[in-house]
């Protein structure tokens, strides 16, 4: 473990875990060492998705650790090339990942796990971007949120620095699943092992067609998707030869990423 950060991986799975008694605050260490772990897991072809959690029952994280802050940190520090916790503005990230929220995930926290594809939340689990309380600017949450859920929820949330429940939550569509306390992470290892079931070219295809195309119109959208290398990939690939095939003669198929 290195700066309060854990991981292990199981065949293509890594499993990244905040792990810094008592809440799982990030301070300067933690942030550029998610950072180094994301970029490894981006650039690293044995893995193909990844887990986010946090250690304990209470919390996820509720971002920066306000003791380091207290200590000297100061919020334009260079926290990594992705920006705090590794997945504000990761470049070229384009591998799912799972958050398993076990608890509060509040500012940065809040902020990680919007940087994540697929969001399980535990009942007893709660949001919230608080920064306004303080007079910082949650810049990661604002410009994320209002494209996660419908504008006037959002700016509500972000003007008031209210708590979203899970409830809350999954009614807007933020999160994924909400599972009973202690069960975020086997959840989010179950749905993990299913993708790494899948076409290993797809999932990259699929996250740089939705991050390309995120604001573009329609038709310009269509006409993006034929200049993207991963989607190129797809369509050139071996893989796609053997789903069809693995169709027609009524078989699963054989992924072999190529």
């Amino acid at each position: 473990m290195s700066a309060g950060i854990r991981t292990r991986t199981e065949g293509p799975i890594l499993e990244v875990v905040l792990d810094r008694p008592k809440a799982n605050a990030i301070d300067l260490a933690a942030s550029r060492r998610l950072n180094e772990v994301f970029t490894s897991f981006r650039d690293d072809a044995a893995l193909r998705i990844a887990i986010v959690t946090g250690a304990g029952e209470r919390f996820f994280s509720p971002g920066w650790d306000l003791k380091a802050a207290a200590a000297g940190e100061v919020s334009d520090e260079d926290w990594g090339v992705g920006g705090f916790g590794g997945l504000n503005y990761p470049r070229n990230l384009n591998k799912p990942l799972i958050s398993a929220v076990n608890g509060i995930a509040c500012g940065g926290g809040f902020e990680l796990v919007l940087g994540t594809d697929i969001i399980v939340m535990e009942e007893h689990a709660r949001f919230a971007l608080p920064e306004i309380n303080v007079g910082v600017l949650a810049d990661a949450g604002t410009i994320k949120l209002r494209r996660r859920i419908p504008y006037h929820v959002a700016v509500e949330f972000l003007l008031t620095g209210r708590w979203m429940d899970a409830a809350e939550a999954k009614h807007w569509g933020l999160a994924n699943h909400v599972v009973p306390k202690g069960q975020s992470l086997a959840k989010a290892w179950e749905i993990a092992r299913q993708l790494a079931a899948g076409p290993p070219l797809l999932f990259p295809a699929i996250k740089q067609l939705l991050r390309h195309s995120e604001m573009v119109a329609e038709h310009a959208a269509f006409e993006l998707h034929d200049s993207l290398d991963a989607v190129q990939r797809v369509i050139r690939s071996e893989d796609l030869k053997e789903g069809t095939r693995a169709f027609s003669e009524k078989r699963p198929p054989v992924w072999k990423g190529q």
